[in-house]
Order: structure tokens, then sequence, then C-alpha cells
């Protein structure tokens, strides 16, 4: 059984009057807990297909499904506790931190654990973090690693990562990769990571997918796609992003 598969998933731009595709005939499939890095110039459609996969956004064509289940056989928030999307920019609900963390917990009827709370909480570098804190005073990281933590209270199956360490240090970086590897080997957590780091692409994955040219043109094991890209996109993709790099260390 498949733990996710989409296939031909097609997304027109917005306000397009030619209905201009943002991508098309999009397919993948999951069948075993795996890493992946999802990798691609801006503009091709990384964040809007992670919506799509989390029923956030709708594809104009195509189906998804979880678990062998069609996306239109489930009840939206119930997919929504299995694929757990977390976005970049960390959205704080009104309240306390407390008040983020129990919120998932609430709104799906099931049972706050205080201790597992905690424990996340201190793998992600927030041990010291007053839970009685107004979310709105918490900093841009401290937000990001709250959404990251109350994302995972729900012990998805699938979590769909939107450049969720842009904003942090790089200890607190460093601790959410760790993190969400033993995640990956102790609970069978699968994740779609998108980031522009590719160093860090190559630590936190073992399979990467490359969209570009208005589809998904690569998917390969991770070592395999940067020793050997197969498209001419993926290959001006990484010798771009090797110039930015050099050119940083040179600054």
């Amino acid at each position: 059984m498949s733990i996710l598969k989409f296939d031909h998933l097609s997304k027109r731009l917005q306000g397009s009057s030619e209905n201009q595709p943002l991508f098309s005939n999009v397919s993948a499939v999951i069948d075993e807990p795996e890493r992946i890095a999802l990798l691609a110039p801006s503009g091709q459609g990384k964040s809007t297909l992670l919506r799509i996969l989390s029923l956030l956004d709708c594809a104009d064509e195509g189906d998804i499904l979880l678990n062998n289940v069609s996306f239109r056989e489930w009840q939206p928030l119930h997919w929504r506790m299995k694929a757990m999307y977390v976005a970049q920019q960390a959205v704080m609900l009104p309240g306390s931190v407390e008040d983020n963390l129990r919120i998932a917990s609430r709104l799906h009827r099931t049972v706050f654990d205080n201790d597992y709370a905690r424990k996340l909480m201190a793998d992600v570098g927030l041990h010291e973090l007053d839970w009685c804190k107004p979310s709105a005073d918490l900093s841009g990281g401290e937000k990001q690693r709250v959404a990251l933590v109350r994302s995972l209270l729900l012990y998805p199956d699938l979590l769909l990562l939107d450049e969720i360490t842009a904003s942090l240090d790089p200890h607190s970086k460093v601790a959410v990769e760790v993190m969400l590897a033993e995640l990956h080997e102790k609970q069978g957590t699968t994740y779609i990571w998108v980031t522009h780091d590719l160093e860090q692409a190559r630590s936190v994955s073992n399979r990467v997918w490359f969209m570009g040219e208005g589809t998904l043109l690569e998917d390969a094991p991770t070592g395999e796609f940067f020793r050997s890209p197969q498209s001419e996109a993926a290959r001006r993709f990484l010798s771009l992003a090797d110039r930015e790099e050099g050119e940083k260390c040179q600054a």
C-alpha cells in the first residue's frame, strides 16, 4: 500500500487569461517512509504543490491518494491530520505558546500529550521557553519551531515542509534537522521538504524531486541526482547554485 500517490496533477496560473499552466502532468508515488527534498528554481510551483498535497489548494486536474484512498473520499480535516503542511511563515493564533500547542488537539478532538510536547520543544531548542508567553511576542524563529511542534503533536504520517528552517540560526536549524531525522527513523514519518539550501537537501534527504519546465522533471536518489542530473534544467540549476555559493564565500 502506497503512503502517497499523485497522478497527472496540473495547476493553472491564477489570473491567467490563456489558462497558462504553473505545472502539469506531475506524478509520483511514495511506497515506503522516505525523506524527500523538493527542489526547483523559483516560480515552478513547489509551495503550491505542497499545498495541493495537503488539500489547502486544489489541482485543476489529477488525483491524489493517501494510503491508497483518493482525496475525494477523505474528509479534509482527517486528511490534514495525516498529511500536515508546515508553512515558511508560521501562523500563530492569539493567546499563549501553550494555547497554540494545544489547538491541534482541541480542533481534532485528540488527547494533548504534555510530555511529548515538552520533549519536542526541547528537541528544537525551546526547552526554556515560557509556555505562558504571548505567541505574538515570539521571534520569527521561535514561531517557526512552535508551529512545527504543533503539527507533530498529531503524529502525522506525512510532513509537507515549506522552507521551515529559513528563519532559524544555524544551531536551531541543525536541531530541527536532527529531530526530523529521528522521527523518520523511529516513527517512520515521511517528509517532503522544500528548501533552497542544497547542502541541507543533501543531508536531510534520500530522494530528490526536481521541478522544472512546468513539470516534475526528475525523481532520483539524492546522491545520484547531485552527481549526475539527467535534465539540462537540473544541471543549470545546480551550476547556478554552485556559482552563487562560490560568490558568497568570496564576499
